[in-house]
């Protein structure tokens, strides 16, 4: 585990606090970790900040929208966009992707055969889009990024999304670092994520790193929209126009 004296007035660096998910391991470990995670984001309303932006937006319903999931991990977050979509009768394509060819196996084998999500395992900055994107999301993410690949990728984003883009990230705080260690222990979660749950937070972001990172990515901090969601949430998105 982290250590429990652990400065958290500014992010940590990837190489001080390294998370073990990212390291090289087994599917069935990794499956794990996956699933563990998944169980994590419905007890704690992890999907919430992401569907509240998605019905701020005017989504045109004669018409598809093509919504890309980034760091896609588990494909939890994005299923449950679909189900979103379906509820309100929104015609949607839908993309996962993520870097690691067996977190997008997993989150393939883990999705009804139903679904029509389409999952791509790629690095996101060399992927070349099929069809245009309207919509691009991202939940627990970014945090796993150096600052500036932060900054390419708000780049990448606001260059690629035809209706706007929504981070959905942690809150870096004392409170819910301390306090995700003692639930993760108590929930016997896999041990990666005991681990990487709290590191995750000690790299995670305050107010203050969005409205550098999105002012060195060119954006006014008029573009953009930054807030807090309970528990120990902190998004940052971007409405564009409305495709017509």
């Amino acid at each position: 585990m982290p250590p429990d004296a652990i400065d958290l007035s500014r992010r940590a660096e990837i190489s001080e606090l390294p998370e073990l998910m990212d390291e090289p391991c087994s599917r069935d470990v990794l499956r794990h970790c996956l699933r563990d995670l998944a169980r994590v984001n419905r007890w704690f309303f992890a999907y919430r900040p992401t569907l509240a932006w998605l019905n701020l937006l005017a989504l045109p319903k004669d018409g598809g929208v093509h919504i890309m999931d980034v760091g896609c991990g588990y494909g939890d977050s994005l299923r449950r966009i679909e189900q979103w979509a379906s509820r309100r009768k929104i015609p949607v394509a839908m993309t996962g992707c993520d870097l690691n060819p067996d977190t997008i196996a997993i989150a393939r084998e883990a999705t009804p055969a139903r679904s029509r999500i389409r999952w791509v395992a790629s690095d996101i900055f060399s992927l070349e889009c099929d069809k245009p994107v309207d919509i691009i999301v991202s939940s627990l993410f970014t945090h796993h990024l150096t600052e500036p690949d932060i900054i390419r990728f708000i780049q990448w984003m606001d260059a690629t999304a035809r209706i706007g883009w929504f981070i959905n990230d942690l809150s870096r705080a004392s409170v819910p670092y301390q306090l995700f260690k003692a639930f993760a222990k108590v929930a016997r979660l896999h041990p990666f994520v005991q681990h990487d749950g709290p590191v995750s937070i000690a790299r995670a972001f305050i107010p203050h790193d969005w409205r550098r990172m999105c002012t060195a990515a060119g954006l006014a901090e008029s573009d953009i929209r930054i807030q807090s969601f309970t528990p120990a949430r902190l998004c940052v998105g971007r409405r564009k126009q409305r495709i017509h």
